[in-house]
């Protein structure tokens, strides 16, 4: 049995919500499984007043053993380095999480903040947020690139805005059970994040043939005026749906791309950058050369069908 130790910094709770609604598996089963012991989780733990304070004192002097420990929310510096700005007991949280993370075999960012700093670290970034071991796209944050876990890991970033709820329990069982989680060069575990957001949209014809919407809630494709980041964003959301029935561009809104280290983008997010009739940001693996031959000719192949943004027959 793994144990566990959840900690919130700089975050919102939208991770741990998407923890709860997780059922395949659900966190649930993971403890009736006795995969997991969770020594503490805000949202979960039972004990009285001071529970947190006993288990630090209990991990930091040796005598708790800790194999998992994750963190949800941006780990915040301000101000000028101190962190005093998110504490514990009038101990700054950056220093609580580098002190746990010296006895943890493994060190788990769940969420957009906590792997890259998210929306807490967008410019102005007030409280100087960062992640774990990133800084929005530069690697090195609370930790340096090269920092490792007792097991000899980086910290592994489940990115999300909130992580997806199966992604967060699969990643756990798979750690508790020490069955390997190969992770990208963002340290995100590819069995997670090796495919894009566009797979499995139900928008895809619509983008094969250029035809496109400019307001929300139509059958077009939402990436050549609506800003959707679907076809450059690696993410499960619509080969794994939210709550086994939707995802946003399910529902007629773009994609954010918020498991990418520079979410949120600076700018506009409901809003695609051309330059003339081409995005600036153009499917991930694509040429601009080869996409500007492409699209020229697929609106004057475009079905009938697409053309009036009818229902397959």
């Amino acid at each position: 049995m793994a144990t566990l130790l959840w900690l919130q910094t700089g975050a919102c709770s939208g991770d741990t919500m998407s923890l709860l609604s997780a059922d395949s598996p659900s966190i649930e089963s993971l403890l009736h499984q006795k995969l997991l012991d969770i020594l503490w989780h805000p949202s979960l733990s039972t004990a009285p007043a001071g529970g947190l304070a006993r288990v630090l004192e209990a991990v930091e002097s040796g005598r708790q053993p800790l194999d998992i420990l994750c963190i949800e929310g941006s780990l915040i510096t301000g101000p000028y380095g101190t962190g005093m700005f998110d504490s514990y007991r009038g101990r700054a949280k950056i220093d609580i999480v580098q002190a746990l993370a010296q006895h943890a075999r493994m060190v788990v960012a769940v969420g957009t903040c906590a792997a890259y700093g998210g929306i807490p670290a967008a410019p102005p970034n007030p409280t100087d947020c960062t992640g774990l071991q990133f800084d929005r796209e530069q690697p090195g944050g609370l930790f340096p690139p090269q920092w490792r876990s007792a097991a000899g890991l980086p910290v592994i970033n489940l990115a999300g805005c909130p992580t997806h709820p199966t992604t967060i329990t699969r990643s756990l069982a798979m750690l508790a059970q020490g069955m390997p989680l190969e992770l990208d060069h963002l340290n995100r575990p590819k069995a997670f994040f090796s495919t894009m957001v566009h797979q499995g949209c139900t928008r895809n014809e619509y983008h094969e043939y250029d035809m496109e919407d400019s307001q929300p809630g139509g059958r077009g494709c939402m990436y050549f005026n609506l800003g959707c980041q679907g076809p450059s964003t690696q993410a499960n959301c619509n080969t794994e749906l939210w709550n086994r029935r939707s995802s946003k561009t399910r529902a007629g809104v773009p994609c954010v791309g918020c498991t990418s280290p520079g979410f949120p983008r600076d700018g506009d997010l409901f809003h695609t950058e051309k330059i003339g009739n081409v995005p600036v940001i153009l499917p991930l693996g694509v040429s601009r050369a080869h996409y500007m031959a492409y699209k020229g000719l697929a609106q004057a192949a475009a079905p009938e069908r697409i053309r009036n943004r009818e229902m397959e027959p």
